[in-house]
């Protein structure tokens, strides 16, 4: 089963994506799943993942409404805030619905790069470890050395970075992100997405060849156990199309891996990382 572990949906009308402004002309209007289907049918994606883009329990509840209606939505990674008092409550609240698979703190919007090591964070962590549940990581480069604290406080939290840690792929960085996201895939329980990418490189100029190390140095050191593909839609259309997104990775995949580790890679390691239903 081809899954895509990393796509959005929205409606302007809701009113809580700050970040999205007119001035992003691709991407300022609603994106549904009738956008989205024929183009998952046309690269045999069977289900997706759907990640919240705005932090609001409103935006979690209503990508958990769509999924209770749309098929092919498998799972939702929503948001709370990892330090409110009332977090564990809210938490138990969402673990009711079963397509609620995740949790993701939008830590590269927040003015604190150590966010994620505050002492209240910590536990609401701490809690999500008990329990096995997923944490997506929405970040910068630079916050890889705070993730690798949190990963030796919390040594037992699954986690996933989204967007391959998105190193600025424009300037050709790899350094420090090479040994940071290396580090980071020495612990066990941690997964990387490979999406995102194309957005940060240049959007009008990247090619694969500018992106291929990029993905290889993930493949090497989280291996193909913990690696799956993410089209990032809509935020991609800024640079590429969904085609152009998957035809990156497939460009690169079908000549270094197996069958078998292309079937982990392109939907088997989502399922088991989001305990998937399908």
């Amino acid at each position: 089963m081809r899954i895509d572990a990393h796509q959005h949906y929205w409606k302007l009308d809701r009113g809580d994506y700050y970040w999205l402004k007119p001035e992003l002309s691709k991407l300022y209007r609603d994106f549904l799943p009738s956008d989205l289907t024929p183009i998952l049918h046309t690269h045999n994606i069977d289900k997706t993942v759907l990640v919240q883009a705005a932090p609001t329990l409103a935006e979690t509840e209503y990508m958990l409404a769509l999924a209770e209606h749309d098929l092919t939505i498998a799972g939702v990674v929503g948001w709370l805030d990892l330090e409110s008092n009332v977090f564990p409550a809210l938490f138990q609240q969402l673990m009711t619905h079963t397509k609620f698979v995740g949790i993701r703190p939008m830590l590269h919007d927040l003015p604190d790069d150590e966010w994620i090591l505050r002492p209240k964070v910590i536990q609401s962590l701490k809690l999500l470890a008990e329990y096995d549940f997923p944490v997506d990581f929405l970040i910068y480069s630079r916050h890889l050395p705070h993730l690798n604290k949190l990963i030796q406080q919390v040594p037992n939290l699954r986690g996933v970075v989204d967007h391959i840690g998105k190193p600025n792929i424009a300037k050709g960085e790899m350094e420090p992100w090479r040994t940071q996201i290396a580090e980071l895939a020495s612990g066990t329980n941690i997964y990387c997405k490979l999406s995102g990418m194309v957005t940060e490189a240049n959007h009008m100029e990247w090619d694969y060849k500018q992106l291929s190390p990029y993905i290889q140095h993930c493949l090497d050191v989280f291996g193909t156990d913990r690696v799956m593909f993410g089209s990032d839609w809509p935020v991609c259309l800024l640079a590429a199309s969904y085609n152009e997104v998957v035809s990156i990775l497939e460009g690169h995949l079908s000549s270094n891996l197996n069958q078998a580790d292309l079937s982990k890679v392109w939907g088997d390691n989502a399922i088991d990382f989001y305990r998937l239903r399908v």
